[in-house]
């Protein structure tokens, strides 16, 4: 994935982000998540408010405002700044699996995929019931994809989904970024794997 447009000044708004925080941890004026966060919606506010970046990233500035400002430490803000940096820069076949998959689904979120990680019992719910067929949907069990990931992101089983809609144009999304759409003995369940 190559970065250009829109990608190459998002790229360069999260790393003067990420460059501005590493300072202020040197400098010992970031000691704590708290004050991380502080940091980063003081930051990202003073970006805004002095228009120091392209009109085209106003978008991404307030919403990482609305993420910090809403759920506090709980926006782990830093680490959305790495995801977004390894995302929009570099090639995608060089990060982790785990990272790989976020990255496709969320890509087709963006492309008015609905993704829902459901619960057991919503997921036990959701294999007696049908879903509308023409929906671009993709349901994943939380507890079943919390297992099939080591803690450095690597594939340990396969991921069962259940996937509405254009299911060729989904499995085209997910090549892209290394992951296969696989049968399941289960009727109605796919699987998720890494190439």
């Amino acid at each position: 994935m190559s970065v250009n447009g829109k990608n190459e000044k998002t790229a360069h708004l999260v790393w003067c982000a990420m460059i501005a925080l590493r300072l202020a941890r040197q400098e010992s004026r970031v000691l704590s998540e708290p004050q991380e966060n502080l940091f980063l919606i003081r930051w990202f506010a003073d970006a805004e408010r002095q228009r120091r970046f392209s009109r085209d990233v106003a978008t991404d500035i307030r919403w990482m405002l609305q993420q910090g400002r809403s759920l506090g430490v709980r926006a782990q803000l830093a680490r959305k700044l790495d995801y977004i940096w390894r995302s929009t820069t570099g090639n995608i076949m060089e990060q982790t699996e785990l990272f790989r998959l976020t990255w496709g689904l969320e890509t087709a979120k963006s492309q008015q995929w609905v993704y829902h990680v459901l619960t057991d019992p919503e997921w036990c719910r959701l294999r007696r019931q049908s879903i509308n067929p023409d929906v671009c949907a993709v349901y994943i069990s939380k507890s079943a994809l919390e297992k099939a990931f080591s803690d450095e992101g690597k594939q340990t089983a396969p991921v069962p989904v259940r996937i509405t809609g254009n299911g060729e144009a989904f499995g085209v999304l997910l090549a892209s970024c290394g992951w296969q759409v696989q049968p399941s003995p289960e009727p109605d369940v796919l699987f998720l794997q890494a190439k």
